[in-house]
């Protein structure tokens, strides 16, 4: 009995010795630089708070120094890149519009950007319309003829409502724009009885103000097997994905889960000229060592390896592709469709080239360049998208 325990300890001691030098080996294997940045929203965003934990393991596990760049905007998220500031960004879904270089980024100083995905947090959460309960809206199709919040200055939100509408077979057209100055505004509008729906996540907190009024709140749920809904709406949004959405505001009276959509937020992309082993170190570090970041933030389930994208709407960097084929989880059908993706960011490269050789004035460049855009993709048999 003795002689058993000791060698039950004996073996336990030299099973704890492994561990300890296959974690070694697996640090010794992120080569990452001593001192990182990347941008992310202001001080008090998820995506702030989130950076803020993924800093502080990468100081615990492999003595980084993490900088985050904040930015009250899109545009001065993405500047540091487009400068040289910075190789990366924890951004939302408009680095999509700065990739293809539309909306805010239609102007001479910028043009379609060149940009690689590494990872993403895909959380339980969903990104839809949120309906007044007392509107009577149970499906997407069900918003014709109601009040639909549009916000000011707000390209990405609105996109978004428009491939809902898309959803259900409708267009701004069919319903009344009720106009807003910001997304708070939005949501105040329909709690006043002002609109009946508002575009966010399911988890916003300011929802809960809107579940406790009078007019209640409903998420219509996107049937994940009504492929020509799915179809329109990709038209307009192709980042959007079919989720079966978990995690609500809390008080929500509705059934969950249930079948929504959901992107991902923030998406870490980064410049192509983004070292490897800081793409290949970064993606594995935040990948292998998420029971180190799960409770360091908001909404951080969206980071496990499982949860990652690989058809998502950016081609991956050459360096995080290598860390998902050691994981097996990178397909034909994966490498095909980032082929296709950087296929998209060659012709409209060209069609930038084209652009930035003719003489229009400021003030008829953006419609200009939509135009030359359209062109080119339509000549390589590629979605527009953005019109």
């Amino acid at each position: 009995m003795i002689r058993d325990k000791r060698k039950s300890a004996a073996l336990g001691a030299l099973a704890g010795i492994a561990m300890i030098f296959a974690g070694a080996a697996s640090a010794q294997d992120v080569k990452l630089p001593k001192e990182i940045s990347w941008t992310a929203y202001e001080s008090g965003s998820s995506g702030y708070a989130q950076s803020v934990g993924i800093g502080n393991m990468l100081k615990k596990r492999y003595e980084v120094d993490l900088r985050i760049i904040p930015g009250k905007n899109d545009v001065s998220r993405m500047t540091p890149l487009r400068i040289g500031q910075s190789k990366l960004c924890a951004c939302g879904v408009a680095a999509y519009f700065a990739q293809e270089g539309v909306l805010m980024f239609a102007e001479k100083t910028w043009g379609p950007q060149r940009l690689y995905n590494l990872f993403n947090n895909n959380g339980r959460n969903g990104q839809q319309a949120a309906v007044s309960a007392e509107s009577g809206v149970k499906t997407a199709a069900g918003l014709k003829g109601k009040r639909v919040t549009f916000v000011k200055g707000a390209p990405a939100l609105n996109q978004n409502m428009e491939a809902f509408l898309a959803f259900g077979g409708l267009t701004w057209n069919d319903v009344v724009k009720v106009e807003v100055p910001g997304w708070g505004q939005s949501v105040d509008a329909v709690i006043n009885g002002q609109a009946d729906a508002v575009w966010g996540s399911t988890v916003s907190s300011k929802y809960a103000q809107l579940v406790a009024s009078p007019q209640g709140l409903f998420f219509p749920p996107l049937p994940h097997d009504d492929k020509a809904a799915w179809e329109r709406a990709h038209q307009v949004a192709p980042w959007w994905a079919p989720s079966s959405v978990q995690s609500v505001v809390p008080g929500y009276k509705g059934t969950v889960p249930y079948q929504g959509n959901n992107y991902p937020y923030p998406i870490f992309v980064s410049t192509p000229d983004a070292p490897d082993a800081l793409a290949y170190g970064l993606t594995r570090a935040v990948m292998d060592n998420y029971a180190d970041i799960k409770e360091a933030g908001p909404s951080m389930d969206g980071y496990q390896l499982d949860s990652q994208n690989l058809k998502f709407v950016f081609p991956y960097h050459p360096a995080a592709i290598k860390f998902y084929k050691e994981k097996g989880l990178w397909k034909p059908e994966h490498e095909a469709h980032n082929a296709m993706l950087l296929k998209r960011q060659d012709v409209l490269a060209v069609a930038w080239k084209e652009m930035k050789g003719k003489s229009v004035a400021d003030d008829k460049f953006a419609d200009e360049w939509m135009k030359v855009r359209a062109a080119a993709l339509t000549k390589a048999g590629m979605p527009v998208v953005f019109k």
